[in-house]
């Protein structure tokens, strides 16, 4: 499981036993293993199937019931549940830290999202805190969860589940049963990270269809993480689904702790890597007329207009010359394209 991010988000092109989707960071086409808990609950809860487990590709066994597995794995391959990962102490030993999203975004800023009546109210205290808000957040709840990871997230060096999320972040959690505006949702954070997930399954076709179709509303505006209205997983909920919840465990991050390894390229399988074509291959800038020319592997050259030296002198000290064009140069000046790929 690996979350999607703005920087990695992916455009659907078809959805059938492979995904072919567009990665719009390495300007890729790649077929993606598709996710199958949408096509279990149609096709097995609706059938009174009692327990489901999903373990790698369409592999079903039991019994990882239970979070706590992680520190079974841990003692199990360790031979320790206190471990050291990038020079950091880590203790899996059991129970671990539970704290609502609420109460961790009040211990680390002061604020107290559940006294907001109003999302400018919320806006306003957020921006009097010294937090710059997004103009994409339109809601409490939005707010909530971008002060989290903005000021929250990185600070959970412990194994610390985090509890009862915004609705509006969760289109297909079930309500919380006591608290309105929340969801019966919990991830769990490893050294900053999210390495599970975890809620209780929306059952009710009406509420779930209105999530789907505001989150359609959102897509159409841009949202690359927003999902689309599913006819068919409607139908099949409109047919009836008993009371579910589902748990998924990141394993490339928690290999990652588990080995001391920094990097997940190291921790998978099979990394997605950016084609060698698309490398800088050579570089030059001509200070006078402030144009800089950058010749790719494949061999393609482009002329980039009214650089500043300093942007150019960034290539020289670059640790990676690809990130560092694609974050301070691609898409930032006016270019001309001298010669085409392969020409």
């Amino acid at each position: 499981m690996i979350k999607a991010t703005k920087s990695t988000a992916k455009t659907n092109y078809e959805t059938k036993d492979a995904c072919l989707q567009q990665n719009s960071s390495l300007k890729q086409c790649k077929y993606y293993h598709l996710a199958l808990h949408k096509h279990l609950e149609r096709n097995y809860l609706l059938k009174s199937y009692i327990s489901i487990y999903l373990l790698c590709k369409e592999f079903l066994r039991s019994p990882l019931n239970n979070i706590s597995a992680i520190a079974s794995v841990t003692k199990e391959v360790l031979g320790t549940l206190q471990i050291t990962y990038q020079g950091q102490e880590i203790d899996f030993s059991l129970p671990w830290r539970r704290v609502t999203m609420h109460q961790a975004v009040q211990d680390a800023t002061g604020l107290d999202f559940n006294t907001f009546s109003t999302f400018a109210e919320a806006k306003a205290a957020t921006e009097k805190a010294g937090i710059a808000v997004s103009p994409e957040v339109n809601s409490i709840g939005r707010l909530l969860n971008e002060v989290f990871e903005e000021k929250v997230e990185t600070t959970l060096i412990q194994p610390t589940f985090i509890m009862d999320y915004p609705v509006e972040i969760s289109p297909l959690a079930k309500p919380h049963r006591s608290q309105p505006g929340l969801v019966e949702r919990f991830e769990l954070f490893i050294v900053g990270r999210e390495t599970a997930n975890s809620f209780s399954e929306l059952t009710d076709p009406i509420d779930q269809r209105q999530r789907l179709e505001a989150q359609a509303e959102r897509k159409a505006e841009g949202d690359l993480e927003a999902h689309g209205v599913d006819e068919d997983f409607l139908t099949a909920l409109e047919y009836g689904m008993p009371p579910t919840g589902g748990l998924g465990i990141g394993i490339d991050r928690l290999v990652m702790v588990l080995t001391d390894c920094a990097s997940i390229r190291d921790a998978i399988a099979f990394p997605l890597l950016k084609s060698s074509s698309s490398f800088v291959k050579e570089h030059n800038y001509d200070a006078a007329t402030q144009i800089l020319t950058i010749k790719f592997n494949n061999g393609s050259i482009y002329k980039y207009q009214d650089v500043p030296s300093d942007v150019a002198q960034g290539l020289e000290t670059a640790t990676s010359t690809g990130q560092y064009f694609n974050e301070s140069i691609k898409d930032k000046y006016a270019f001309d394209q001298v010669r085409l790929s392969g020409g």
